[in-house]
């Protein structure tokens, strides 16, 4: 081949090259499906270069190989040969066609893609004959290598693009899960507490992050009595939120039944037991006070105890009852304590969230600075008490966020109409 003939052979390699590469930059561009990528692949360089064979294997993300492009072959690659044999392919190698193995047999040379030193894809492939079979077209096989790259890194970009997408979609069905939980959980709390009079209740509630499973209520029933309850479900999200959302309808139908306080809780655990079917369980405390006998009620099902001061400014925790509701049926036991000849008394009830916030020292705040801080302003109004609390709180646990929601139901129950 003379000088002419030569350069004329290397202008057209390099007019094949560059449109084969503009073949699949255009097939690229159009975003078009990974087979349809490895189509053309396969249709570029068996139409622009001296290619007979053809076998394009990629590793999927089990780290094992499948075969994408054949063609031309007598036989089937044998893919657990290549895996064991090509695993580590990290340049570009020329067979033995001397072997018996089905790839040297079908093919002269294996081009691997790399990423990081890895193999994840290798193009076997096969020249046609004309001549010069015992020359070594590195020119031809860098260009091969080249073109498998670029479609490479086009079809793990479209995965990327797929598991962003992907992503995106969990993170917007997890952050509209977490605001249908939130408003179900707004919509069960009280809307009426009263303010004034002989019966006053206030109410805190900081919600965390996540949604939790914080719940309180005020339930006026006949002749001036009043239920009162605070309570947290295991678990987050909607299926907590559901779950409160049951026990508040039980609840609330039960208090107008005018059934005593251990059946009501006995029916709960019932209930809860059905709907939870043993996933979730709940804690609560319940007390009902009747201004008729003077006496107040109560149950506490495995919550924190609240705390009880009465006139005589002398504090207590309201620790008996029984257990968590919603894992045993029936429950193993069961007290409800009755304090009687009481109208003057607060109770201050609160969800772990409040014992639970941590400082930098890792220490939680704990309730013996709670009934403390209850002791020492027993007397002051509720929005006052709540607001001195938190603010020690705030001041205790520094930048720290709270690990959970936080709850305060206070009643206070007094003969006369005067508050400090």
């Amino acid at each position: 081949m003379n000088i002419s003939q030569s350069t004329n052979k290397k202008v057209e390699i390099v007019h094949l090259e560059l449109k084969s590469l503009l073949e699949i930059t255009q097939a690229i561009n159009q975003n078009l499906p990974e087979n349809d990528l490895f189509k053309i692949f396969q249709f570029t360089l068996l139409a622009n270069l001296n290619i007979q064979k053809l076998c394009l294997c990629i590793r999927d993300e089990n780290e094992d190989w499948d075969c994408k492009v054949k063609h031309g072959l007598d036989h089937e690659p044998d893919l657990a040969e290549l895996k064991a044999r090509f695993d580590k392919l990290d340049k570009i190698a020329e067979l033995n066609s001397d072997a018996e193995s089905c790839f040297d047999q079908e093919f002269r040379f294996a081009i691997p893609v790399l990423h990081k030193k890895k193999p994840l894809a290798i193009i076997f492939i096969e020249l046609k004959d004309n001549g010069a079979k015992n020359d070594k077209p590195q020119e031809i096989l860098e260009f091969v290598q080249t073109l498998a790259n670029v479609i490479m890194v086009a079809i793990e970009n479209k995965k990327l693009a797929r598991k962003e997408t992907i992503q995106q979609a969990l993170r917007e069905s997890l952050r509209k899960e977490l605001e249908i939980a939130r408003n179900v959980q707004n919509y069960l709390f009280p809307d009426f507490l009263p303010s004034s009079g002989i019966v006053q209740c206030f109410a805190s509630y900081l919600p965390h992050e996540t949604v939790g499973g914080d719940y309180y209520d005020y339930i006026p029933l006949d002749n001036g009595r009043f239920l009162i309850c605070i309570a947290d479900v295991s678990g987050k999200g909607i299926p907590a939120a559901l779950l409160m959302s049951n026990f508040q309808a039980s609840l609330r139908t039960l208090a107008r039944r005018a059934i005593d306080l251990e059946d009501m809780v006995r029916e709960l655990n019932f209930q809860i037991k059905q709907n939870a079917k043993g996933e979730h369980f709940i804690t609560v405390f319940i007390a009902l006070f009747d201004p008729n006998t003077k006496q107040l009620s109560y149950v506490n099902a495995g919550h924190n105890p609240p705390i009880f001061i009465n006139g005589d400014l002398k504090s207590e925790m309201l620790e008996a009852g029984t257990t968590i509701l919603g894992f045993f049926d029936p429950l193993p036991f069961i007290e409800t304590v009755k304090i009687e000849d009481v109208d003057n008394f607060l109770i201050f009830t609160y969800t772990d969230g409040l014992t639970e916030a941590m400082n930098i020292d890792d220490e939680q705040y704990g309730i013996e600075r709670i009934e403390k801080y209850i002791s020492e302003n027993a007397s002051i109004s509720l929005d006052r008490l709540h607001e001195g609390l938190l603010h020690e709180i705030h001041l205790f646990k520094g930048s720290l966020a709270y690990h959970d929601d936080l709850t305060i139901l206070s009643c206070r129950v007094s003969t006369t109409e005067d508050e400090s």
